[in-house]
């Protein structure tokens, strides 16, 4: 199940970035952005995430995924289109069997939320954000 390494990555991370920072008593939540196409189960990988945070500064932290749709685009007649599962490839306005895919394999942190050590009832937003 490679939704357990992932899981494992993701704790890795956030472990690495509150360590940084110094002051972070507990992490309490996680927002991922999850294609559609990145063929994670996202039940799987919430219960993985959960063995994953166990006597970790992230333990009882909430894990909140976002799916992306998959989106193709056609390079002879520039349409785009739903991907949707199974995936479609081919363009559905002319035809043409290769599509470039824009959006659906991403598997990335979009925002943690912590605790500060010094002021526990505090909580800061965002310690990490890609955008």
């Amino acid at each position: 199940m490679h939704e357990m390494s992932l899981a494992m990555a993701v704790v890795g991370q956030v472990q690495e970035a509150a360590a940084r920072n110094g002051d972070v008593s507990a992490v309490t939540s996680v927002r991922l952005q999850v294609g559609e196409l990145a063929g994670v189960v996202p039940d799987a990988l919430a219960f993985c995430f959960e063995l994953a945070c166990a006597d970790t500064v992230l333990q009882g932290a909430e894990l909140v995924t976002e799916t992306v749709p998959g989106r193709a685009r056609c390079a002879p007649c520039a349409d785009e289109w739903a991907v949707g599962m199974p995936p479609r490839l081919s363009c559905p306005t002319c035809g043409e069997p290769t599509a470039e895919l824009l959006s659906g394999r991403e598997l990335q942190i979009v925002s943690v939320r912590w605790e500060d050590g010094q002021a526990p009832e505090r909580t800061r937003e965002p310690m990490y954000e890609e955008h």
